[in-house]
């Protein structure tokens, strides 16, 4: 593509646009250009807002697939892929999930989450390879991420799942992008031009961060990891998550913590079982056949006990 091309390509691009309100922001005292930037930040969860039916719609394709064993996988490329693979990384030990449940791919392999390999975007068969080295198959749900919608990378990797059957998405901040027109699902919250001009990794790089926690979380919500707002299927994987896992056996049942330590300690650190065991007064056994009967999910199996 020639360079006139591209120029011309971004200029019809939201997310490229000149804001009005921070033309003189290279004039501003410290503390005014921050409150510059924190008012620009506000508009981003209206933003999202708008959007949440698109959201719900890519959790319940993200809720099928895992329910057939299938896996979700994030793919972009700078900003976007390093957004992805940092919400990927995040769901083993906060809902105790494999690791190959959610994945992240990024344009220019793990390198690229460290250091710009901003080039790697611009083809698409790399993209295609990356999917085909995670062995893409049409039970996954692979979410696009391209704050342009425009990108070479992710445009070829959306093309390649969409050819094997998986439900694709495309996040992306501007409306009507390529990647929209692609995959089966668009998610295009609009937040409009940024504080300093073409540095996406600002407001719409909050915006593809707080769709991304809604994905996961909401997933994981709908396939039992938590009971009431708790996160019952965390990995007590150090000292902090330890004291966690006690606290939250406390909060859920009312428990000491010396009693939340010792039904622990006969679950090898397995919140959801200790609740499970301290609310109905089950033996382990009792209790992890009754967590099976459940799907996992703690409310039921403390429900079907009570009923």
């Amino acid at each position: 593509m020639t360079e006139q091309k591209l120029i011309s390509e971004l200029e019809q691009l939201v997310s490229e646009g000149r804001n009005p309100n921070t033309m003189h922001i290279d004039l501003l005292p410290t503390l005014d250009l921050l409150r510059e930037i924190n008012y620009e930040d506000q508009t981003v969860p209206v933003a999202v807002e708008k959007v949440i039916p698109a959201i719900a719609a890519a959790v319940n394709q993200i809720v099928a697939a895992f329910q057939k064993g299938g896996r979700l996988i994030y793919i972009g490329a700078g900003t976007s892929g390093r957004l992805g693979v940092l919400d990927a990384s995040e769901c083993p030990p906060t809902f105790s999930v494999p690791s190959n449940m959610v994945i992240g791919l990024i344009a220019g392999g793990p390198d690229a989450l460290r250091r710009s390999i901003e080039g790697a975007e611009d083809d698409p068969e790399q993209g295609r390879q990356a999917l085909e080295d995670v062995k893409l198959t049409k039970d996954d749900v692979v979410v696009g991420i391209a704050v342009s919608g425009r990108t070479p990378y992710v445009i070829g990797a959306l093309n390649y799942a969409k050819s094997l059957g998986a439900f694709t998405v495309a996040l992306s901040c501007n409306p009507n992008s390529i990647i929209a027109g692609i995959a089966d699902l668009a998610i295009s919250p609009v937040v409009g031009p940024e504080i300093l001009t073409g540095s996406t990794r600002l407001k719409s790089g909050t915006a593809q961060k707080l769709i991304l926690n809604m994905l996961t979380t909401a997933s994981m919500i709908r396939i039992g990891k938590s009971y009431q707002n708790l996160m019952v299927d965390v990995s007590a994987s150090n000292k902090k998550l330890v004291a966690r896992a006690s606290r939250i056996v406390m909060q859920a049942t009312g428990c000491s913590q010396q009693e939340a330590r010792r039904v622990l300690d006969l679950t090898g650190n397995d919140v959801k079982l200790a609740i499970l065991m301290e609310i109905t007064g089950m033996g382990i056994e009792e209790a992890r056949v009754a967590l099976q009967n459940a799907d996992g999910f703690l409310r039921k199996a403390i429900n079907a006990k009570s009923a």
